[in-house]
């Protein structure tokens, strides 16, 4: 394996999320609060989107913070919810910018039929949604969580995520997304590097078996998400044996949204070993200072 870019010691958060898509900080207020919090590389990882990316590249210089590029792609498995990170790849890849557009719209029109079936109950409204979003945004479950707890109806956003917008809910509404072996597919099409976020995630629903973990592998996976706050250390430890068999990269990252969850940026990273790898297998480079 290629010598690792960055020095001995070195703080790499390969999964966070800004209010491109579900988080609270602007991009540009990412990479500071990323340097606050003593990173030395952070990956913006928006859902289905790299709308961010420019943003937060333009801010590398002035915060010492190295950025990697991505993408949270929102997909299923047999009726369960997966989440593929993509790192590096091209944003301009047809058939995966083809795919991200239409979770996005689907995404759309999922957040205003929920929003109309709370309306109808509580007095929700479309633009209270839209308070709590900002330009350019994929309006989804938290904004309407952030709305609920603005007029009050929920404490905060695990509050409204454990009852009226949990999945059952009558509020409930499912949205497009690809097949997460698809996924992986059009992802290496694409140039990225995919790896699979939080797998054992069990307290946010049904989680995927072994099964489908290796016919993921097959189609090109290069990593597990070992190393994050919903994962207890029995799910670590069966990740990290899994990754040895399949012979897939380990990861470790905070899944950061800024106000919107106590993830803190840093509190798992990845090594500089694994980042080496990954973007020796990436199309695109390593934003650096």
């Amino acid at each position: 394996m290629d010598a690792s870019p960055y020095p001995c010691v070195v703080h790499i958060d390969l999964h966070t999320h800004s209010r491109v898509s579900d988080g609270t900080d602007a991009p540009a207020e990412l990479m500071v609060n990323a340097a606050r919090a003593g990173l030395d590389v952070v990956a913006l990882t928006d859902h289905d989107t790299t709308a961010g990316w420019d943003e937060a590249a333009a801010r590398v210089e002035a915060t010492g913070v190295a950025l990697v590029r991505g993408t949270e792609v929102s997909c299923t498995a047999s009726g369960i919810s997966v989440h593929l990170l993509s790192l590096l790849q091209d944003p301009d890849h047809a058939q995966l910018r083809a795919e991200l557009e239409r979770s996005r719209v689907s995404r759309d029109s999922r957040a205003r039929l929920m929003v109309e079936r709370i309306g109808a109950d509580l007095g929700l409204t479309w633009a209270d949604v839209e308070a709590q979003s900002g330009d350019d945004t994929t309006i989804g479950r938290p904004h309407i969580a952030d709305a609920l707890v603005a007029r009050g109806y929920v404490a905060d956003r695990e509050e409204a995520f454990e009852t009226i917008l949990r999945t059952g809910s009558p509020y409930y509404v499912r949205y497009h997304a690809p097949d997460a072996v698809e996924a992986v597919r059009l992802v290496r099409a694409a140039g990225g590097v995919p790896v699979f976020a939080h797998p054992r995630a069990s307290a946010r629903g049904r989680v995927v078996g072994r099964d489908v973990i290796e016919a993921m592998a097959a189609a090109g996976l290069a990593g597990l998400e070992v190393d994050h706050r919903d994962h207890d250390e029995r799910a670590r430890a069966e990740l990290r044996l899994l990754a040895a068999e399949l012979g897939l990269l380990v990861t470790g990252s905070s899944d950061y949204h800024g106000a919107g969850k106590p993830n803190r940026l840093g509190e798992n990273t990845t090594s500089p070993a694994v980042l080496a790898q990954i973007e020796k297998e990436g199309l695109l480079p390593v934003v650096r200072p």
